[in-house]
């Protein structure tokens, strides 16, 4: 529920608030002790049920031929006996249950209804009316002291996320018992036939069981110490608490409606079947039996849908449906099986109405007087029986069963709409229930934080125009929402809006208005109500979240004490009420339901800055992406299946004239992934060395759909490294190309496969085979059959990708299949890539980016993909886009300067995005750039241990009185969606405020499993699930994240830290450079620690020395004039970012040579 922008208006004063106590943990075993309260319930229910029936079938039977009383009479009359004592002795049996043992008096009762069972021998053999009723008023005044006991011990006995499931269990077991009970009362009085009493034996032999089975429940303490003897004037004090509460009442008063509808029900189904079905006594009661089934069915049912929490919304859903069946027992006597379906039906919308009921107010009762309020509720409900009781008495004197259906159905759903205009929020839950049952599928985390009383104010994302609903529908206590009233006003929405008791906000109208609706807020929150408000103003279309406008503060500055608490919703974007696409409804959904979690965070202070609650939001949102792991596939099943879909789409080419759709692709790397069952035999890991290109793109599928984890080889490495790699991975061979290895010749680093030999052996059965296989075959049978011994799981290792090694040896990063597939996400929701676009595949696969943007994404997600070596081939990248119309182009600021010298402006005409990592973006490339091609390049930042994606700069969104930012010049972006990032202080890893700069840690689903075989490394950059990047940054307030330097392009000289990359900035600005033409390095110095050290392109160095005093840099940070030496080209690795390690090694070579070391 939302408006297009949602207020961020302010509340003046809000009434401070202490947090509620958290309630008690429940006993240890709870769980058995549960079985022994529904065990014991059960065997109740079953023996009063049992006797009776019974009783009412031999009266009935003994009227035929005795008229001193009609079955109709008694049939009142046993009612009445029954619920007598719980209007009698309710005062007395609710301080009893909170001072004595609840244990100790649910055992004892269970004995005295096996003496009192023991009566109805006596009362069998005496065969009068008058005796039935007496052993049945006893056994009431039993439960009437066992009632309060039974239901009061559940909120000690089970967590509060469980009451709802405990009370449905209760209710599925008590109304099962009744089943058993009614056939066992009628089949009993036609087994035994002249000798009822055996019942009565067997029925005291069953109340002994239940009083055993008690013993299964823990002897939890009493709840009040209260030593009053004056139990009427504690039980009036209970009476005037349900009257001011509101909540109380109108529980009372709905559990009270469904007793007052069950007894009268109960009463006339009876002669339903025996006297308007003529169906006997058996068959009759066989029809009671399908709507006890329908009541413990629904009561179970509402308690597993109620998700942890008491669910309104099912009271109102249950309301109808007792209405609607009511009225359908009018005519439905004509036929058994149309009958019986309404009796079930019927039972099943009473269970959906009366487990919230029962669980609210065990939840709303004081903690020190359950079992006080619960006899309380005994009174009243038990006094509406017995009024139910003498209406039917008079109804049935006077009217046939179905008339008596009638009535009952025509005042229950009278009795709906008074409840709906009374409570309209009861509406309001209903739709949601429908809402969240059929379009998504909500999973809550945190519940726990949002306080049972008192108020609160939430403060929550905007992702959908149903994002107010799900907040709502993930909690039970009602929420007010501040929202727009353009938006509150719209046609068909006002009524709804109405109901939801919404906070209109108008912004247009002046100051008095917005004053208006502060008052409104105030009130609820003094009121001790939920506030909630979506601080960004706007829903997002970017798909990241927007800044905070100034509203929150405001709130919070007025409302002194009252706690705020974060919330995320997560899975939203891409439904069909987000605005992902740019399109609001008319989309097709993903999935029907819709995933989506729902998280409440612990509650911050009140005066919590804006930003600070921001990125407690968006850190919820982390632990929310967590949970998409339960649902993620293996990268194979998602080719698979992403292939069949897009079967005739575009998915990959390059310049040889290979090109392939989806189910093309799909074919051949099934064929592949067999004809290299041999060679990958016994291997997890599987070594390629292959460029991107057509062939190593079909080969990575080829591999995830065998199962296996590929390791692709950097080839611009040394044989040293590449050897390395091979040995840290335990590879016995590698799959390579003659052709590639021709123009790219490598020593043979372990046994090479050839795909060319492979394609030489190829045969048409073998293709015949991998078609008809790639078509039919389950996705799980198809990895089988391609020599997949096992499915991989979400996080089994999908990929070992090399570290670049620019500072040092390089080392496997793991990444799981969870990992990319997250990163996956996170990239799909700034960007709209969808399967007509197409990447330009220019980064080679053994890069983290280029691994996961350009060979796992396309092929997961059925993108298109266009293909080429060489990123530093300008002419043939540009030949590359204008043939296939490359629409995003995923480059490093090296290759984009490369590209701005040599690339037409035509070339890139197709081109919609241009992102840019692996090293910062200069302003310099930057401009350059789009003042060529028209198009801004866009930052992004990325570590191979992340997957690599942590965040990037995406596109604005601009509209008619909207302006959403999506990006920030000079930063990376801000934190993808899914992953969270702080920053530290270096040495203490202390958390810093926003603005100040230290060590950038990162936290997601995407953070890798770990270096291969290298745990204690691992254990040196990961800390808590912490990634520490070894990058220094700060992040502002809207949180876009600033790289300035990294901690391994720093030197400490003379004890102070400088800055390699702030250094290159000043020199390149000093002679006006577009492109990198320098970079600074350091060297170890005996006296100062280090000494910078500056390797140059240019021709001479004499107008970059000339520059050094006009850089306003300090002193210390000036390199020495003789310590510029120039060099043919920067070292650079083959991802394009530059090889420090080989920098450090020139540097001292040509310090050697001039004889300066």
């Amino acid at each position: 529920m939302s408006g297009e922008e949602t207020a961020t208006a302010t509340p003046i004063v809000a009434a401070p608030s202490e947090p509620a106590a958290p309630p008690p943990p429940p006993p240890a075993g709870w769980r058995r002790g549960l079985a022994g309260v529904v065990a014991s319930q059960a065997i109740g229910a079953f023996t009063d049920n049992a006797f009776k029936v019974a009783c009412v079938f031999l009266v009935a039977k003994a009227s035929t031929t005795d008229t001193s009383m009609r079955a109709e009479t008694f049939n009142a009359f046993i009612g009445v006996a029954f619920l007598l004592p719980f209007v009698l002795f309710s005062a007395i049996a609710g301080p009893v249950s909170d001072r004595l043992g609840k244990r100790g008096i649910l055992v004892g009762m269970k004995m005295l209804d096996a003496m009192l069972f023991l009566g109805a021998v006596w009362a069998f053999g005496l065969g009068t009316p008058a005796a039935y009723l007496t052993v049945m008023f006893l056994v009431g005044t039993s439960h009437a002291f066992s009632g309060p006991a039974k239901y009061g011990i559940l909120p000690q006995l089970v967590p509060a996320e469980k009451l709802s499931s405990a009370n449905g269990t209760i209710e599925l077991a008590t109304f099962s018992a009744i089943i058993a009970g009614t056939v066992a009362g009628a089949a009993g009085v036609q087994a035994f036939g002249s000798r009822p009493a055996l019942l009565g034996w067997l029925l005291a032999a069953v109340s002994l069981l239940g009083a055993a089975l008690g013993a299964l429940i823990p002897n939890l303490p009493a709840i009040s110490k209260s030593g009053s003897t004056n139990v009427f004037s504690e039980m009036f004090g209970h009476f005037r608490t349900i009257a001011r509460s509101r909540t109380l009442r109108l529980t009372v008063a709905g559990i009270a409606f469904f007793w007052f509808f069950a007894a009268l029900f109960q009463m006339n189904a009876t002669l339903y079947g025996e006297k308007t079905m003529e169906l006997g006594a058996l068959k009759s009661g066989l029809l009671l039996a399908s709507v006890a089934v329908g009541i413990g069915l629904g009561a179970f049912f509402a308690g597993l849908v109620s998700g942890g929490k008491v669910e309104l919304g099912l009271v109102p859903l249950g309301s109808v449906g007792m209405g609607v069946l009511a009225l359908t027992l009018t005519w439905a006597h004509a036929n058994v099986y149309v009958a019986g379906a309404a009796f079930f039906l019927l039972g099943i919308s009473g269970g959906f109405f009366m487990v919230p009921l029962n669980a609210l107010l065990q939840q709303e009762a004081p903690d020190t007087g359950k079992g006080g309020m619960i006899a309380a509720n005994n009174f009243i409900v038990f006094s509406a029986m017995l009024v139910s009781t003498l209406g039917y008495y008079f109804l049935s004197h006077h009217f046939s069963p179905p008339i008596v259906f009638l009535v009952a159905g025509i005042a229950t759903l009278l009795a709906t709409c008074y409840i709906m205009w009374l409570l309209p929020e009861a509406f309001a839950r209903l739709m949601l229930w429908f809402l969240t049952r059929s379009i998504y599928r909500l999973t809550v985390i945190g519940r726990e934080n949002v306080p049972d009383r008192g108020p609160a104010l939430l403060v929550c994302n905007h992702v959908s125009y149903a994002d107010g609903f799900l907040v709502l529908a993930s909690i039970r206590r009602f929420i007010r929402f501040m929202v727009f009233k353009a938006f509150a006003d719209a046609p068909g929405l006002h009524l709804l809006a109405r109901a939801m008791r919404i906070i209109p906000v108008d912004e247009h109208s002046g100051p008095k208005a917005l004053l208006r609706s502060l008052q409104v807020a105030s009130e609820a929150l003094q009121n001790g109500e939920l506030v909630c408000i979506f601080a960004e103003g706007e829903i997002s279309r970017t798909g990241q979240m927007n800044p905070f406008r100034g509203g929150m503060e405001r709130i919070l500055k007025h409302a002194p004490g009252v706690p705020v608490i974060p919330v995320n919703l997560d899975g939203v974007w891409g439904s069909i009420f987000s605005r992902a696409g740019g399109r609001f409804l008319f989309k097709m959904p993903k999935r029907i339901p819709y995933p989506v979690t729902v998280s409440f965070g612990k509650h911050l202070p009140h005066d919590a800055p804006p930003a600070v609650v921001r990125q407690a939001i968006h850190e919820l949102g982390v632990e929310a992406a967590f949970l998409r792991k339960q649902n993620c596939r293996s990268l194979g099943e998602q080719f698979v299946r992403t292939s069949r879909q897009q079967k005739r789409k575009f998915a990959a080419a390059d310049l040889s004239g290979a090109k392939l759709t989806h189910g093309k692709l799909l074919v051949k790397a099934a064929y592949l992934a067999r004809a290299l069952k041999p060679a990958w035999d016994g291997q997890e890991r599987v070594g390629l060395l292959l460029p991107p290109s057509v062939g190593g793109y079909v080969t990575n599928c080829a591999a995830l759909l065998a199962g296996k984890t590929p390791v692709n080889l950097n080839y611009t490495a040394g044989e040293e490294s590449l050897k390395s790699c091979v040995e840290q991975c335990g590879l016995r061979n590698v799959v390579t190309s003659k052709a590639f290895l021709e123009k790219f010749p490598i020593r043979e680093i372990a046994p090479f496969v050839y795909l060319e030999d492979i394609g030489a052996k190829a045969t048409a059965g073998g293709k015949i085979a991998a078609l008809l296989a790639a078509a039919l075959l389950p996705v799980k049978a198809l990895m089988r059959w391609a020599g997949a011994t096992r499915i991989p799981e979400p996080d089994d290792v999908a990929a070992i990708i090399f570290s670049s090694g620019s500072t040092g040896e390089a080392k496997g990063v793991q990444l799981t299949h969870f990992n990319l597939t997250s990163n996956h996400d996170s990239l799909l929701q700034i960007y709209e890539i969808g399967p007509d676009e197409v990447l330009m595949g220019i980064l080679p696969f053994f890069h983290s980016f280029g691994f996961m943007a350009t060979m796992t994404l396309p092929a997961c997600r059925g993108i298109g993909v266009a293909l080429h070596p060489n990123p530093l081939d300008p002419a043939a990248v540009g030949r590359l886009c204008r043939q296939f119309g490359g629409s995003f182009l995923l480059a490093t600021p090296t290759f984009l300067q490369n590209y701005t010298r040599r690339c037409d402006p035509g070339d890139f005409g197709s081109v919609k995005y241009v992102i840019t990592g692996a090293e910062k973006l200069p302003e310099r490339v930057r401009t350059g750039f789009k003042e060529k091609f028209g198009i801004e390049p866009l930052e992004g930042y990325g570590c191979t241990e992340c997957a690599p994606l942590v965040s990037v700069n995406g596109p604005d969104f601009r509209g008619r009185g909207f302006h959403q930012l999506g990006h920030r010049h000079g930063t990376i972006g801000q934190a993808s969606p899914g992953i969270a990032v702080r920053i530290v202080d270096v040495e203490s890893g202390a958390p810093l405020p926003l603005g100040q700069e230290g060590m950038l840690m990162v936290r997601g689903p995407n953070v890798m499993k770990g270096y291969l075989g290298k745990p204690e490394e691992t254990s040196n950059v990961l800390k808590d699930g912490w990634y520490r990047t070894g990058d220094i940054a700060r992040i502002d307030e809207d949180g876009f994240i600033t790289i300035t330097d990294r901690l391994n392009r720093f030197s400490k000289i003379a004890g102070e830290m400088v800055p390699h990359i702030k250094i290159e900035e000043a020199l390149h600005q000093s002679i006006g450079a577009r492109e990198q033409v320098l970079i600074v390095t350091a060297v170890p110095d005996d006296k100062k620690g280090e000494r910078l050290v500056v390797l140059y392109t240019l021709a001479e160095s004499k107008g970059l020395i000339e520059k050094l005093g006009t850089l306003g840099l300090p002193n210390l940070w000036v390199p020495r004039e003789d310590h510029f030496f120039k060099i043919d080209a920067l070292p650079l690795l083959g991802s394009g970012k530059a090889d420090l390690r080989k920098a450090r090694d020139l540097a001292k070579w040509n310090l050697a040579k001039s004889g300066l070391m």
